[in-house]
Parts: C-alpha cells; sequence; structure tokens
C-alpha cells in the first residue's frame, strides 16, 4: 500500500494533511501507529466525518521514507487525481 505514495501526489505533516482533508481534496491518509494519539486523532476524526480512508504504517520513519523525505512522518495524505 505505500507503494501508493511513490506514484502519487501527497501532502507530507499535520497541518498540510488537515486542511486538505477540510477542504474535499483527499483520497486517503496514512498514519504512523507510533505517532502522539493526541496529534493524529483530530486527523482521524477529520477522515471519519469526509470518508476518507485511512492506513495505518508501523512507524513514522517507515512513514517518512515512503512519501521521499529524510526524516519522519506521522501523517501523509494522497490527494485526489
Amino acid at each position: 500500500m505505500l507503494e501508493l505514495l511513490k506514484r502519487k501526489e501527497k501532502v507530507v505533516g499535520i497541518k498540510q494533511t488537515r486542511k486538505a482533508a477540510e477542504q474535499g481534496k483527499l483520497e486517503a491518509v496514512f498514519i504512523a501507529n507510533d505517532a502522539d494519539q493526541r496529534v493524529v486523532g483530530p486527523i482521524k476524526q477529520i477522515c471519519e466525518e469526509n470518508q476518507i480512508t485511512v492506513y495505518s504504517t508501523e512507524t513514522m520513519k517507515m512513514l517518512g521514507k515512503a512519501a521521499g523525505i529524510d526524516v519522519g512522518a506521522s501523517v501523509v495524505g494522497i490527494l485526489k487525481s
């Protein structure tokens, strides 16, 4: 599933992902299991409200690498085509 991050346009990070979700621009969101739940909880709620598919990844490091950045990422959103 992480292969989607390499092929599709994306937003990385809490602020950008939240903004895109609120604007209805996302088709899916990846959330790292080791991310702080106080931080990612509101994103999960926005995704539920807007029927955006949520996927989990093991670690922030793995998610960041899949998104093509050199640091860990707690949240990555896949933009609608």
